[in-house]
Protein backbone atom coordinates (compact mmCIF):
# COMPACT_ATOMS: atom_id res chain seq x y z
CA UNK A 1 0.00 0.00 0.00
CA UNK A 2 2.70 2.43 1.04
CA UNK A 3 4.12 1.85 -2.84
CA UNK A 4 0.74 3.62 -4.07
CA UNK A 5 1.60 6.32 -1.93
CA UNK A 6 4.83 6.80 -3.27
CA UNK A 7 3.27 6.22 -7.13
CA UNK A 8 0.82 9.09 -6.34
CA UNK A 9 2.78 11.46 -4.80
CA UNK A 10 5.52 11.06 -7.66
CA UNK A 11 2.60 11.16 -10.35
CA UNK A 12 1.55 14.32 -8.15
CA UNK A 13 4.95 16.01 -8.24
CA UNK A 14 5.42 15.36 -11.64
CA UNK A 15 2.14 16.83 -12.86
CA UNK A 16 2.68 19.97 -10.72
CA UNK A 17 6.21 20.05 -12.67
CA UNK A 18 4.66 19.83 -15.48
CA UNK A 19 2.15 22.37 -14.82
CA UNK A 20 4.81 25.12 -13.87
CA UNK A 21 7.19 24.12 -17.18
CA UNK A 22 3.71 24.86 -19.80
CA UNK A 23 2.60 27.52 -17.60
CA UNK A 24 2.33 30.96 -19.71
CA UNK A 25 5.04 33.26 -20.36
CA UNK A 26 5.88 36.34 -18.23
CA UNK A 27 5.10 39.27 -20.33
CA UNK A 28 8.60 40.61 -21.24
CA UNK A 29 6.84 44.13 -21.95
CA UNK A 30 5.87 44.48 -17.98
CA UNK A 31 9.40 44.94 -17.19
CA UNK A 32 9.89 48.31 -19.59
CA UNK A 33 6.27 49.60 -18.94
CA UNK A 34 8.18 51.91 -16.46
CA UNK A 35 9.87 53.66 -19.27
CA UNK A 36 6.48 55.04 -21.39
CA UNK A 37 5.72 58.30 -21.27
CA UNK A 38 7.40 61.53 -22.16
CA UNK A 39 9.99 62.77 -20.01
CA UNK A 40 11.91 65.90 -19.76
CA UNK A 41 15.52 65.62 -19.96
CA UNK A 42 18.34 67.64 -18.68
CA UNK A 43 22.09 67.03 -19.25
CA UNK A 44 23.59 66.90 -16.12
CA UNK A 45 27.33 65.23 -16.87
CA UNK A 46 29.84 62.95 -19.18
CA UNK A 47 32.57 63.45 -21.78
CA UNK A 48 30.20 65.36 -24.14
CA UNK A 49 30.27 68.29 -22.25
CA UNK A 50 27.06 69.73 -23.55
CA UNK A 51 24.07 71.56 -21.44
CA UNK A 52 20.84 71.15 -22.84
CA UNK A 53 16.93 70.32 -22.25
CA UNK A 54 14.68 68.46 -24.19
CA UNK A 55 11.71 65.62 -24.23
CA UNK A 56 12.01 61.98 -25.53
CA UNK A 57 8.63 59.85 -25.51
CA UNK A 58 8.68 56.07 -24.98
CA UNK A 59 5.35 54.46 -26.29
CA UNK A 60 4.35 51.08 -27.17
CA UNK A 61 3.39 50.32 -31.37
CA UNK A 62 1.70 47.78 -33.09
CA UNK A 63 -0.05 46.57 -30.64
CA UNK A 64 2.74 46.60 -28.48
CA UNK A 65 4.66 44.53 -30.30
CA UNK A 66 7.42 47.13 -30.40
CA UNK A 67 8.62 49.67 -27.82
CA UNK A 68 9.37 53.18 -29.47
CA UNK A 69 11.68 55.45 -28.08
CA UNK A 70 11.58 59.11 -29.80
CA UNK A 71 13.78 61.81 -29.03
CA UNK A 72 13.90 65.59 -30.80
CA UNK A 73 15.38 68.40 -31.20
CA UNK A 74 16.56 69.80 -27.60
CA UNK A 75 14.68 72.78 -26.53
CA UNK A 76 17.63 74.60 -25.48
CA UNK A 77 21.18 73.33 -25.81
CA UNK A 78 24.44 74.82 -25.38
CA UNK A 79 27.97 72.35 -26.40
CA UNK A 80 31.74 72.04 -27.68
CA UNK A 81 31.63 72.28 -31.67
CA UNK A 82 31.64 69.17 -32.71
CA UNK A 83 28.30 68.25 -30.44
CA UNK A 84 25.44 67.97 -32.63
CA UNK A 85 22.92 70.33 -30.89
CA UNK A 86 20.28 69.11 -33.87
CA UNK A 87 20.46 65.39 -32.92
CA UNK A 88 17.70 63.03 -33.53
CA UNK A 89 16.93 59.96 -32.60
CA UNK A 90 14.34 56.48 -32.77
CA UNK A 91 15.03 52.91 -30.35
CA UNK A 92 12.61 50.29 -31.25
CA UNK A 93 12.62 47.83 -28.71
CA UNK A 94 11.39 44.36 -29.93
CA UNK A 95 10.79 40.72 -29.24
CA UNK A 96 11.84 38.32 -32.21
CA UNK A 97 9.55 35.55 -31.38
CA UNK A 98 7.52 34.19 -28.34
CA UNK A 99 9.62 33.51 -25.11
CA UNK A 100 12.70 35.63 -26.85
CA UNK A 101 14.72 38.05 -24.96
CA UNK A 102 13.73 41.45 -26.01
CA UNK A 103 16.42 43.66 -28.26
CA UNK A 104 16.38 47.30 -29.41
CA UNK A 105 17.87 49.16 -32.35
CA UNK A 106 18.74 52.99 -32.85
CA UNK A 107 19.06 55.46 -34.95
CA UNK A 108 20.05 58.39 -35.31
CA UNK A 109 20.06 61.39 -37.69
CA UNK A 110 23.92 61.37 -37.97
CA UNK A 111 23.96 57.63 -39.48
CA UNK A 112 24.43 55.71 -36.44
CA UNK A 113 22.98 52.56 -35.74
CA UNK A 114 23.52 50.16 -32.83
CA UNK A 115 22.18 47.03 -31.92
CA UNK A 116 21.02 46.36 -28.36
CA UNK A 117 20.03 43.14 -26.12
CA UNK A 118 17.45 44.90 -23.43
CA UNK A 119 17.63 43.32 -19.64
CA UNK A 120 15.65 44.37 -17.04
CA UNK A 121 17.88 44.26 -13.68
CA UNK A 122 14.65 45.36 -11.54
CA UNK A 123 11.57 46.85 -11.78
CA UNK A 124 12.66 50.01 -12.20
CA UNK A 125 15.86 50.11 -14.56
CA UNK A 126 16.40 48.79 -17.82
CA UNK A 127 19.58 48.45 -19.52
CA UNK A 128 20.48 48.21 -23.47
CA UNK A 129 23.95 46.82 -24.16
CA UNK A 130 25.49 46.45 -27.25
CA UNK A 131 27.28 43.61 -28.42
CA UNK A 132 31.48 43.93 -28.01
CA UNK A 133 33.99 44.90 -30.75
CA UNK A 134 37.58 44.06 -31.27
CA UNK A 135 37.95 47.34 -32.96
CA UNK A 136 35.27 49.52 -31.85
CA UNK A 137 33.76 51.05 -29.09
CA UNK A 138 30.71 48.91 -26.88
CA UNK A 139 27.69 50.87 -25.78
CA UNK A 140 25.56 50.93 -22.85
CA UNK A 141 22.38 53.32 -22.98
CA UNK A 142 20.52 52.77 -18.87
CA UNK A 143 16.99 53.92 -17.86
CA UNK A 144 16.32 54.52 -13.93
CA UNK A 145 13.47 55.72 -12.07
CA UNK A 146 13.84 56.57 -8.87
CA UNK A 147 11.45 59.11 -6.82
CA UNK A 148 9.82 59.73 -10.00
CA UNK A 149 12.62 61.33 -11.88
CA UNK A 150 14.60 59.17 -14.76
CA UNK A 151 17.56 59.06 -15.10
CA UNK A 152 19.55 58.08 -18.37
CA UNK A 153 22.58 57.20 -19.26
CA UNK A 154 24.75 56.47 -22.90
CA UNK A 155 27.93 55.08 -21.94
CA UNK A 156 30.97 53.86 -23.94
CA UNK A 157 33.87 51.04 -22.87
CA UNK A 158 36.21 50.55 -25.52
CA UNK A 159 38.44 47.19 -26.39
CA UNK A 160 39.91 45.44 -23.20
CA UNK A 161 39.00 48.37 -21.05
CA UNK A 162 36.85 47.00 -18.15
CA UNK A 163 34.90 50.39 -17.17
CA UNK A 164 31.83 52.03 -18.87
CA UNK A 165 32.78 55.94 -19.63
CA UNK A 166 29.74 58.01 -20.02
CA UNK A 167 29.14 60.57 -22.63
CA UNK A 168 26.20 62.22 -21.71
CA UNK A 169 23.80 61.72 -18.74
CA UNK A 170 20.28 63.16 -17.96
CA UNK A 171 17.57 63.31 -16.00
CA UNK A 172 13.70 64.56 -15.61
CA UNK A 173 10.37 63.75 -14.53
CA UNK A 174 7.44 62.76 -16.52
CA UNK A 175 5.58 65.55 -17.89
Amino acid sequence: MKSVYVVAALIGLTLAQSDRAFSAPTDPWKALAFLEGTWNAHTQGGSARAQGSGTYTFEAALKHHVLVRRSGNPVACKGPADFDCEHSDLLYVYQEGANQPLKAIYFDNEGHVIHYEVSTPNSTTAMFVSEASPSGPQFRLVYELKDAVMSGKFQMRMPGQAEWKSYLEWNGAKK
